[in-house]
């Protein structure tokens, strides 16, 4: 905002500029408005006719794509209901590392038509859905305890890094096929499984591999659509058939102190306001039943569009699986489609079954099992 400041003629507020401070001011707009929050683009408006009509430009762009051209197809807002243009928050298409509050990202550019794709790699400027995994399953719920009875849990992003392991597809080709191609000739299934292997940094595969699926980013049309009740939810904007993949849940990977740390500020948001977090706890149990491996994935602040799926008490049409690639320590929550989905047709999954708390918010998914409230459970 003191840039804008600083870079806008002292007589802006004059009806006509000559052509040197109109021709500076324009120069000024395009560099310094994408990078600015809501309510310092509002009050940049104000300012004079000429910032007025490019700040509308920023709304509008915005409004046409929420992942700020890092996924494959953009995903734009709709609304109907009311004078709420697009919801602010940081993209980014998978997880980042998030230490401390200092080190999350504080703007990101967006919102205008004269900028060429951005990495994934610029965004590191620098109740909580939870997922329990069990060897061949796992259940979904808000803010579920991490520890399991007698075991430990191993904080993911305090012991962040990379096993040796080799591919455990095992089929991933060394020399091409007779058609010349390389890489894996699985099939990738998840009709039956809530955990699954992807071919990952130790494999000598490509993306073009059918055991990278979810590794592509989106590959089909979605759109937020202001609903009313809920807020913002992910809707299909194209036929989905059974199985498809949606999306990734990305965010900061935090560790577990700091997510318990935000859980408390979101809890007082949630009671003043009715605003719900989209901080998720990801447990991935070992066999033995004595360790877990623990994620913490807030994407209150920084996310995708998987933060706009909303909670249906029938399951909704979305599975969730845990995603782990050959030679990378992580898995990743993803989204498949668990049955047909028509186009214009609501994305949803369950957030759990347990309800800790008999005054939480309030739950609108319509469904004719409906509780009533969301499901909440201790962070």
């Amino acid at each position: 905002m003191s840039l804008i400041k600083s870079a806008t003629p002292r007589n802006c507020n004059r009806k006509t500029l000559n052509e040197e401070e109109e021709s500076g001011l324009i120069q000024c707009a395009h560099l310094i408005l994408p990078w600015l929050t809501p309510s310092e683009l509002a009050n940049t408006s104000l300012t004079c006719k000429t910032l007025f009509h490019f700040s509308k430009t920023v709304v509008g762009s915005r409004c046409l794509d929420a992942s700020r051209s890092f996924e494959n197809l953009p995903v734009p807002f709709h609304n109907t209901l009311d004078k709420t243009p697009y919801a602010y928050f940081l993209y980014t298409p998978s997880q980042i590392i998030s230490s401390s509050p200092s080190h999350s990202p504080q703007r990101q550019f967006w919102g205008s038509t004269f900028h060429t794709k951005l990495k994934p790699g610029s965004l590191s400027q620098r109740g909580p859905i939870s997922v329990v995994a069990d060897s061949a399953d796992f259940s979904v719920g808000l803010s579920r305890r991490c520890e399991k009875p007698g075991g430990d849990c191993v904080d993911a992003a305090a012991e962040l890094g990379e096993s040796d392991c080799g591919c455990e597809c095992e089929k991933c080709l060394e020399v091409g096929d007779e058609n010349g191609v390389f890489g894996c000739p699985c099939s990738y299934g998840v009709e039956e499984v809530g955990i699954a292997s992807e071919c990952g940094p130790s494999c000598r595969c490509g993306l073009e591999c059918e055991n990278r699926v979810s590794q592509r980013g989106i590959r089909v049309r979605l759109k937020i659509v202001r609903v009313s009740k809920k807020g913002w939810g992910l809707f299909a904007d194209q036929f989905i058939p059974r199985g498809q993949f949606i999306c990734e849940y990305a965010g900061e990977l935090l560790t577990t102190k700091e997510a318990r740390r935000r859980q408390k500020i979101y809890d007082e948001h949630a009671s003043r306001y009715g605003i719900s977090s989209a901080l998720l706890v990801v447990r991935e149990h070992l066999p033995s039943g004595k360790a877990c491996l623990r994620m913490n994935i807030d994407a209150t602040r920084v996310g995708n569009v998987a933060r706009f799926i909303n909670h249906s008490c029938d399951g909704g049409n979305l599975s969730t699986v845990l995603v782990r690639r050959s030679g990378a320590l992580l898995p990743r929550l993803c989204f498949f489609a668990s049955k047909v989905i028509q186009e214009g047709e609501e994305l949803t999954f369950s957030y759990g079954e347990i309800r800790l708390r008999s005054e939480g918010l309030p739950c609108f998914c319509g469904s004719s099992c409906c509780f009533g409230i969301l499901p909440s459970e201790n962070t």
